[in-house]
């Protein structure tokens, strides 16, 4: 099993799409921190991306897409000096047509965002930078534009399906981006997507979120990577932050947490099922992790899912 689609998997990613926008001559639009993941594309002309903490804007070219992984502010903008006007009055104005800023149409966007489970931020986002920039320029962003393009298609051709198909590309297109990154800027991420650029770490977390139930010693983990133990421990230390088999337990809790969120497993199934020998020791790991008792956990869980 790949971690990545694992993880974006066990979080239930999703794609919204939004309308887009035109701009022209001089203009500059404020957008509040969004919620979720924000991603927007450069279809036509040229823009600057400024985004509150950040030292300075970045600048984007037609093609370019970035994400945008922390809830922060951001402000897109034809040059330093143009005076920036709120996104949702110009959104409100446009009703189901598209929003349109200053003269002319020389620039044009798409966008959306990606929305995530509860567990997100630790599990995938905290390990990533606040906004990530893809060029159009790097050779390997093909498949990147690729889904772009036949995102733009599908929202044009307006043809029977095309908004699912579109939010269906949009996550092609947003796991066609961590990939570039991660192998274009291994050290700018952290926790477990960092461990993915260590062929002999990645190939330990393969073997576990293959067979998570399987009681993985370190040796065994080791010899996946063609390594010694002493060797996978320190290098999954380094670049995880923990060791292989604390890496495993969290692992093991997350799915446990799925379980008792959307099925109706009994607890003794659970366990068996994510590597454990009984209810109680399920139930001892769970607690440690999480707060909570699994039964505790499930209870609160549904209470919140209930209308």
């Amino acid at each position: 099993m790949d971690p990545l689609e694992d993880v974006l998997a066990l979080l239930g990613t999703r794609a919204h799409l939004s309308t887009g926008m035109s701009a022209g001559g001089r203009w500059a639009v404020r957008f509040e921190a969004p919620d979720g993941v924000k991603f927007n594309a450069l279809q036509r002309g040229r823009c600057l991306l400024d985004v509150e903490g950040l030292d300075a804007p970045i600048s984007l070219a037609e093609g370019d897409c970035f994400l945008l992984t922390r809830p922060l502010g951001f402000t897109l903008l034809s040059d330093p000096h143009a005076v920036p006007v709120d996104a949702g009055p110009l959104w409100a104005a446009a009703g189901d047509g598209l929003p349109h800023v200053g003269d002319g149409t020389d620039t044009l966007l798409i966008g959306g965002r990606f929305s995530f489970g509860d567990r997100a931020r630790s599990l995938l986002l905290d390990g990533l930078p606040p906004v990530i920039h893809v060029p159009a320029e790097t050779g390997e962003a093909g498949a990147v534009r690729w889904a772009l393009e036949q995102i733009d298609a599908e929202l044009r051709g307006r043809a029977i399906g095309s908004t699912l198909a579109a939010e269906h590309l949009a996550v092609v297109m947003l796991i066609h981006v961590l990939r570039l990154h991660l192998a274009r800027e291994p050290r700018a991420v952290s926790g477990w997507l960092s461990g993915l650029a260590d062929p002999v770490v990645a190939a330990a977390l393969r073997s576990m979120h293959a067979r998570p139930g399987h009681p993985w010693t370190v040796a065994e983990l080791a010899r996946a990577g063609a390594v010694s133990r002493s060797t996978l421990a320190a290098r999954f230390k380094d670049t995880v932050g923990r060791g292989p088999l604390d890496y495993l337990t969290q692992w093991r809790i997350e799915l446990a947490a799925r379980s008792l969120r959307d099925g109706g497993d009994t607890l003794a199934t659970i366990a068996r099922a994510v590597g454990y020998g009984s209810e109680s020791a399920l139930s001892t790991a769970f607690k440690r992790i999480t707060g909570s008792s699994p039964s505790e956990y499930r209870r609160r869980e549904r209470g919140r899912a209930d209308p």
